[in-house]
């Protein structure tokens, strides 16, 4: 009877131990790491890609005969900058299936084995992306990257805290107006923030010559006395908000942003400003590369691509996005120009940021560190003469007060 018991209470511990496993096993988890506000999330009635494709798994014979008829369920994560993504990738911590970094950052991780070949003839819908998007300066052979989405580098600012003049000569100079001290928002990492520097001083953004860089790094350090803050995200919020008078971002999240703030406007400065195409890859520490290019060729569906057009507002490499009527009436009804912003820029001053050499980079990295460093040397020196001040006063408060006692007391 005992053993019986002993059985019964085995089976009532362990059986649903064994069916949870066993669910987990019926599942296939693919991993997508990709930026904040890039993606149709299924939010303020848009369509929820990501539910979609998981919705497509279980329906697709296709995809049955790759999953073995599991169910897949897509863990999706957000990046701010490629040099978070990289840091991630090179830690060799976590395992993602699908990233989507930029032109510059998918040349440094191809050359250092981060992310495999892919064979883009399994890929269907490759062929809607427009051949000036294939075989360029970061992956000439198409063998690492599927874009995905491509944008611009231009200055937002509030035309209810910027003077018309100031913001008449479409110049980046209006980042360093010192009108609008703790008003001015500049990028959060170091390749963007130099770009703007570079530009503004006249210099190549991919320049190898360490006294450019220097010279741009200066340009930051004059920045700093006006810079309300560095922001990635943030962004968003501040200028949204009213918080913040002037923003370097891109182009399509300016148009997010007016949504929601139609005293915003935009311009392309003048002297130069950064192209960019990100574009989506398979890590080579991915457990599902087969899966991922399902999801890659997913995203290039019409239905889907025009969905995440719609909703991130970034300039598509996708012609049956660019050619769709309804695509281009829901872009006019957000901005009227919005067409001309996101495709009908000057492409001579234009210029892509490249992969830097070893040396060129970490010379960058140790200017970025400075220049925040001596920031944060700053702030702590400030704070620390308050706290001091603070205490001098409440000393002499003190003995006032003590000294007023004692009169009293006679």
């Amino acid at each position: 009877m005992k053993k019986i018991l002993a059985l019964i209470l085995l089976a009532v511990i362990v059986l649903p131990v064994l069916a949870s496993c066993g669910a987990a096993g019926d599942t296939i988890t693919l991993y997508v790491y990709n930026w904040g506000e890039y993606i149709s999330d299924g939010s303020e009635e848009s369509l929820d890609v990501n539910a979609e494709f998981e919705k497509y798994c279980s329906e697709s014979e296709e995809i049955h005969k790759i999953t073995g008829g599991k169910k897949v369920k897509v863990n999706y994560s957000t990046y701010s900058s490629n040099e978070d993504l990289y840091a991630k990738l090179e830690s060799n911590t976590v395992s993602y299936d699908v990233v989507i970094p930029s032109d510059y950052m998918i040349a440094r991780l191809a050359k250092e084995g981060l992310i495999q070949k892919i064979d883009v003839s399994k890929i269907e819908n490759y062929g809607n992306i427009y051949d000036n998007f294939k075989n360029l300066f970061y992956d000439e052979n198409n063998e690492y990257s599927v874009p995905y989405t491509y944008g611009t580098v231009g200055v937002i600012y509030d035309t209810s805290k910027v003077d018309a003049e100031d913001a008449a000569d479409h110049s980046w100079a209006l980042m360093w107006n010192e009108k609008y001290a703790g008003d001015i928002l500049q990028f959060n990492n170091p390749r963007d923030a130099f770009g703007v520097a570079h530009f503004y001083q006249g210099t190549n953004p991919n320049t190898t010559d360490a006294d450019e860089w220097i010279k741009a790094q200066k340009l930051l350090k004059d920045q700093k006395a006006v810079v309300q803050g560095y922001v990635m995200d943030e962004v968003f919020n501040k200028m949204e908000s009213g918080s913040a008078a002037v923003a370097v971002y891109y182009a399509g999240d300016f148009l997010t942003m007016y949504e929601d703030n139609e005293n915003l406007d935009f311009y392309y400065p003048k002297e130069g400003t950064n192209v960019f195409v990100d574009a989506m890859c398979v890590p080579t520490s991915s457990k599902n590369p087969d899966l991922a290019l399902e999801y890659i060729n997913f995203m290039l569906s019409e239905e889907i691509a025009i969905a995440n057009a719609e909703a991130i507002c970034y300039a598509s490499p996708n012609k049956l996005v660019v050619e769709n009527e309804d695509y281009k009436e829901c872009m006019a009804e957000i901005h009227e120009n919005a067409m001309d912003i996101l495709y009908g820029y000057d492409e001579e001053k234009m210029e892509y940021f490249h992969d830097l050499p070893d040396d060129t980079r970490a010379l960058m990295n140790n200017l970025w560190e400075e220049l925040k460093i001596d920031g944060e040397k700053n702030t702590a020196i400030i704070i620390i003469c308050c706290v001091m001040f603070a205490v001098f006063a409440a000393i002499i408060v003190f003995m006032v007060i003590r000294k007023k006692k004692k009169t009293l007391s006679y």
